[in-house]
């Protein structure tokens, strides 16, 4: 009985040797292959542009160089979110903060955002700036005075 677990031990044991040098040979064979891919570059994506207007489904380029490369350019289908904001670029999306106070001298308010996420192989700022106009001024003390005047002249009238 004893010898026969040895023989089943030495039995398993080999088959693992087997299988493990197997293996190993299996990979010398994709590393051959990888090494014939290298006279090829990397491909280069465009950017993506849509099939209608400024968002949605549309296409890019892709090109690459090399002496044995059997495709050097190819088209792939791409989609471009609509709720990103175009002006910064439609394959980059960034995290906006708050708006900061009202300049006084231009009349607008600036906030910063920082990359969140970029599509692709897209090339995004890191940081970018908006603006927009403040929008109503806040009334001075003198224009509230003058308000409340004129309501306590139409409350004596009536």
């Amino acid at each position: 009985m004893n010898g026969q677990k040895q023989w089943t031990r030495v039995a398993v044991m080999a088959l693992l040797v087997i299988t493990v040098m197997a293996g190993e040979g299996g990979k010398a064979e994709k590393q051959g292959k990888k090494e014939r891919k290298s006279d090829c570059g990397d491909w280069q994506w465009s950017v993506c542009v849509a099939n209608e207007g400024d968002c949605g489904l549309g296409t890019r380029e892709g090109t690459r160089t090399g002496t044995d490369c059997k495709q050097t350019i190819k088209t792939q289908r791409c989609k471009i979110p609509c709720n990103w904001k175009k002006k910064f670029g439609g394959e980059c999306k960034y995290d906006f903060q708050a708006w900061g106070e009202c300049d006084l001298v231009t009349g607008k308010k600036n906030r910063t955002g920082m990359l969140k996420r970029a599509l692709l192989d897209a090339t995004c700022a890191a940081t970018v700036t908006a603006t927009k106009p403040c929008g109503k001024i806040p009334k001075t003390k003198l224009q509230d005075a003058k308000k409340q005047k004129k309501e306590s002249k139409k409350r004596e009238r009536t």
